[in-house]
């Protein structure tokens, strides 16, 4: 072996023994190419692996098109992913909220295949491709075992077809889809009332909640864009994805400042998991609402008249209506 070899492989190994292993990660890296390009069409450029993703978009079609674009994350969930071992999921959760970045502790290559078997899963069904992204060993800034994850998610629409919640009018209709769970939000209150109030552990059973607690908390989180693609143009004039800040937070952002959303609190049957954080927890009503989804992962405004089009399609719940207001959200009926 050469000097220079040596000197090459000494500090490979000087490297490892700080926490980063580069040869893992180009071993776990070589796994990615066939798993992420079932989720690639002929709009997707070169190959993975480079410093950025190369998509060609056809904008044909389109009279004016505009860039949409979201970063996010899965927040304190990953927690349950940690205690759990389970680690698909999260991937899935990544892209209904959004997809790209990794950044671990170090690498475990069966940890990985997980998170990217959910990365493009959730990918190919929402018809998105997953064209970059990057992987990061950064020992000392988690626990070992531990990851994060961030995502990007890059769109475009036509101008003239942005719901900009302008059309909104006193007298339309608030509906909501159902969500199937907490989503992405909430985790840290939930863990602190779970884990730590009522000492549950991740196998624990409780009354209302089918299969276990891990099972409830790991729930993926919904993806409305199938379903919502599927309604005609013109139909729906806002539309608030219930996340952080609950509807009391997020149905706001779609509402003219001339109008309020008021919210009947009592017209649909709060999940259980949500009960049982509020008493467990003791928690208040008007927090519960401002914290979780609360059964509502998806806010619909739309005139009267569509209601029972849309509904009969959707199988949305009539949540609350539009008034003359300052652009708040009012709950109705709510126990404080």
């Amino acid at each position: 072996m050469t000097r220079a070899a040596n000197t090459a492989s000494a500090k490979k190994k000087a490297y490892a023994s700080a926490g980063v292993d580069v040869d893992l990660g180009n071993a776990v890296k070589s796994r990615i190419h066939d798993r992420v390009k079932v989720t690639h069409g002929p709009e997707v450029l070169g190959k993975v692996g480079g410093f950025g993703g190369l998509f060609r978009p056809d904008f044909r079609g389109m009279r004016e098109p505009v860039l949409v674009s979201s970063v996010d994350g899965v927040g304190t969930k990953l927690k349950i992913a940690f205690a759990t071992g389970r680690h698909d999921t999260v991937g899935q959760d990544l892209v209904n909220h959004c997809v790209n970045d990794i950044g671990a502790e170090r690498l475990e290559p069966a940890v990985f295949e997980q998170i990217l078997k959910g990365f493009t899963k959730a990918c190919k069904q929402a018809g998105c491709a997953l064209i970059g992204g990057e992987t990061a060993q950064m020992p000392g800034m988690y626990q070992r075992g531990e990851y994060d994850l961030a995502g990007t998610i890059v769109g475009v629409v036509d101008r003239p077809r942005m719901l900009d919640g302008s059309r909104i009018r006193p007298g339309d209709v608030v509906l909501g889809l159902d969500s199937n769970g907490l989503h992405t939000n909430g985790y840290s209150l939930a863990r602190k009332i779970l884990f730590d109030t009522m000492a549950l552990v991740p196998d624990s059973r409780l009354d209302g909640i089918k299969g276990t607690l891990a099972d409830e908390l790991l729930k993926v989180h919904r993806n409305y864009q199938p379903l919502l693609a599927s309604i005609p143009h013109g139909v729906v004039k806002g539309l608030a994805h219930i996340t952080g800040g609950g509807l009391v937070d997020n149905l706001p952002r779609v509402l003219p400042k001339t109008c309020d959303a008021v919210i009947r609190a009592d017209s649909w049957k709060v999940p259980a998991i949500f009960q049982i954080l509020e008493r467990a927890g003791n928690v208040p009503s008007s927090e519960m609402f401002q914290v979780f989804n609360m059964g509502i992962g998806m806010a619909v405004v739309l005139s009267q008249k569509d209601v029972p089009a849309f509904v009969k399609k959707t199988r949305a719940r009539q949540i609350g209506c539009i008034e003359s207001g300052s652009g708040i959200v009012r709950l109705e009926r709510l126990e404080s």
